[in-house]
C-alpha cells in the first residue's frame, strides 16, 4: 500500500495563500527522491502525507484509511529534518519511546528498536546516550525510530542536510537498502546530488504543483544531449523546474 494524496489543498491560516493547491501525489514504489527549491511545499507535502497537517480540502489515504485515523498513523513514518537527541537516553531506549508513543507495548517497542537499530547499522551504538552520538549516528536513530513499528512508508525531510560528502553517501546506501523491500521511502532535498544513481523514481514540486515525476531515466532525459555526470541531474532539474508545467 502506498499513501496517495488526492486533490489536497493547504495552507498556513486562513487568509494565508494556499502552498498546495487540489495536488493529487501517490508515493512510487521504492525509493524517490523529492526535488524543488526552498519553498516550494516539500516540507508541506510530506507533513500532510504523515499525517503531521490535514489537509484544508481533499483527502490523504493508506488503502482504507486516512490520514485521520489510527491505522494510517501506524503505517506511516515521518522523519524531521532536525532529529533532537532525548536527554539522558540511549539510542535504543530512544527508538524504543518513539515505538511505545506509536501505540506497541513497551515489550514489542524494546525488542523492535533493537531490530530497527541494526538495518540502520547502528546496533553496536545502542547503549550510548543519543547525546554523545555523531550528527550522523543521531540520523540513523531518526530512521530507525521512523522504522520501529513497522511502516510501510517511510518519509523523510531533508535527511543529509549538513552532513559531508562521505556521510551522504553512507546515508543513501542506507536508504538505498531499506527501500529494496517493502517499505516505500520518499526523501526531499533541494540537493541533486542526493539523487546520485541509488533514487528509483524523481519528483520535483515547484510552486506548490508537481512538475515532473516518473522515473530516474525518464528525468534524466531532460538534460540537453551531452550532459554527462553530476551536472546531467542538475541540467534535467533546470530544464523541469523552468517548465512550469507537468510534464511525461
Amino acid at each position: 500500500m502506498s499513501v496517495e494524496l488526492d486533490s489536497v489543498s493547504f495552507s498556513y491560516g486562513r487568509r494565508k495563500p494556499r502552498i498546495l493547491d487540489a495536488l493529487s501525489y501517490t508515493v512510487p514504489e521504492g525509493f524517490t527522491v523529492l526535488l524543488g527549491p526552498n519553498g516550494a511545499g516539500k516540507s508541506t507535502l510530506l507533513k500532510l502525507a504523515c499525517g503531521l497537517n490535514q489537509p484544508a480540502t481533499g483527502a490523504v489515504r493508506l488503502g482504507p484509511h486516512t490520514s485521520r485515523d489510527r491505522g494510517f498513523l501506524t503505517r506511516v513514518a515521518w522523519m524531521p529534518q532536525n532529529i533532537t537527541a532525548m536527554t539522558g537516553l540511549t539510542a535504543r531506549e530512544q527508538v524504543a519511546y518513539t515505538g511505545w508513543l506509536k501505540g506497541m507495548s513497551r515489550a514489542d517497542a524494546w525488542d523492535a528498536a533493537e531490530a530497527a537499530l541494526d538495518r540502520v547499522q547502528l546496533r553496536d551504538r545502542a547503549q550510548v546516550r543519543t547525546a554523545q552520538l555523531s550528527g550522523g549516528q543521531l540520523r540513523r536513530v531518526g530512521v530507525a525510530s521512523a522504522l520501529v513499528h513497522d511502516a510501510d512508508v517511510l518519509l523523510l525531510d531533508e535527511p543529509t542536510a549538513g552532513m559531508d560528502p562521505t556521510q551522504r553517501r553512507v546515508f543513501r546506501d542506507l536508504i538505498r537498502t531499506l527501500a529494496t523491500g517493502e517499505v516505500r521511502v520518499l526523501m526531499s532535498t533541494h540537493d541533486v546530488a542526493d539523487l546520485a544513481e541509488e533514487a528509483d523514481h524523481v519528483t520535483v514540486l515547484t510552486g506548490g504543483a508537481v512538475t515532473f515525476t516518473g522515473p530516474t531515466r525518464e528525468f534524466l532525459a531532460y538534460a540537453p544531449a551531452g550532459t554527462a555526470g553530476p551536472r546531467r541531474a542538475e541540467a534535467a532539474y533546470t530544464a523541469v523546474a523552468s517548465a512550469g508545467a507537468v510534464l511525461h
